[in-house]
């Protein structure tokens, strides 16, 4: 796979992204009966995983502390699988998981101890992007406060993380002014739903990476799908949620078709 730039971020990954949601949690995902596993995969599965993404040429590797064990999982594995500089390591902020329920604070020092407390679990000094966390529950104005904004440049210019940016919920009318000072949105973008395409122009036009969450619609779109979400003006990566390293293997080839 051929590497994207992210704009002016200088970082470059390959349209295909890990999601690891899977990696820390079974709890409360929408995926169809059967695609998820009823207990998480063991240390020596996910190394397989990741293995299986070094060698296809995937290296982002998408996470949040609302996935789980995820971040802590991957602070023990990816050091054995490959230096940290073969990864572009995301994570988020803004919503927590308990196990049953979800928990969302946007509040600029939720977002700062969310970002330290993560840079712990995955054992490194410096995230490459950080995400505010979506959700349908809470809009994107109000996720991207003025306050919040700027503790997220913040965090930028002491060289906590890279870039930062948001993934969107798009429940209301996007303002497009709330991308200001951004560098990076994810939106919601596959075969049945292209809510997401408004957007993503706002962000072309802005100059912002885009990076592409439910390509496969949950798990109820084919690997077949793949190859037009990122097709897509103005797309850089799709990221894809999977435990199984024949399963990446068959949607990196998917993409690349």
């Amino acid at each position: 796979m051929t590497p994207r730039t992210l704009g002016h971020t200088g970082l470059a990954v390959a349209p295909v992204g890990l999601g690891t949601v899977k990696l820390g949690r079974t709890a409360g995902l929408k995926y169809p009966a059967g695609q998820m596993p009823a207990s998480l995969p063991t240390d020596d599965e996910a190394l397989a995983l990741l293995c299986a993404a070094r060698d296809l040429g995937v290296n982002l590797i998408d996470t949040a502390p609302a996935y789980g064990s995820a971040e802590e999982r991957l602070g023990e594995l990816l050091p054995r699988v490959a230096p940290r500089s073969r990864w572009v390591i995301c994570t988020k902020a803004g919503e927590t998981f308990d196990g049953e329920r979800s928990h969302y604070d946007f509040s600029p020092g939720a977002i700062e101890a969310s970002l330290l407390r993560s840079l712990s679990r995955l054992r490194i000094d410096q995230a490459d992007i950080l995400l505010l966390h979506g959700s349908g529950r809470v809009s994107d104005a109000e996720m991207l406060a003025p306050a919040t904004a700027d503790a997220l440049g913040s965090l930028k210019r002491r060289g906590l993380v890279k870039a930062i940016g948001a993934s969107l919920s798009l429940n209301t009318p996007l303002d497009p002014a709330l991308l200001d000072g951004l560098d990076v949105v994810m939106v919601t973008l596959n075969a049945t739903d292209r809510s997401g395409e408004p957007a993503i122009a706002v962000a072309r036009a802005r100059g912002l990476s885009v990076l592409i969450k439910k390509p496969l619609a949950s798990g109820h779109a084919g690997a077949g799908t793949l190859a037009g979400v990122l097709s897509t003006p103005g797309v850089h990566a799709a990221v894809v949620g999977t435990s199984r390293p024949e399963h990446l293997a068959e949607l990196v080839r998917a993409a690349v078709a």
